[in-house]
């Protein structure tokens, strides 16, 4: 297994009492498949550095995983099917 941190961002529309529960919705493919969830980092509305889909803003979630390849795969193809969901980043973390 290996270490992942996965940045992902949220459509500003989204309000914040729903991030939480959006996010574990996704980490589910995670502890499903046997991998850990390590940490979970809301950090906000934040302005983005250029405008995506018109919007200036988003809520930024960094996520810290410990699971297989294939898994964290499956995630970030899963979040980019969601609407709700802007963008998403993975990168896997020196062990």
């Amino acid at each position: 297994m290996r270490k992942y941190e996965v940045m992902v961002l949220i459509d500003s529309d989204v309000d914040e009492r729903q991030v939480p529960a959006l996010i574990e919705k996704h980490l589910e493919t995670v502890t499903k498949e046997g991998g850990t969830v390590d940490n979970t980092d809301i950090w906000g509305r934040r302005k983005l550095a250029y405008d995506i889909n018109k919007k200036s803003e988003a809520l930024y979630v960094v996520l810290q995983v410990t699971c297989e390849p294939a898994t964290v795969a499956e995630m970030d193809r899963l979040m980019s099917i969601d609407e709700k969901v802007v963008r998403t980043k993975v990168l896997r973390l020196d062990n």
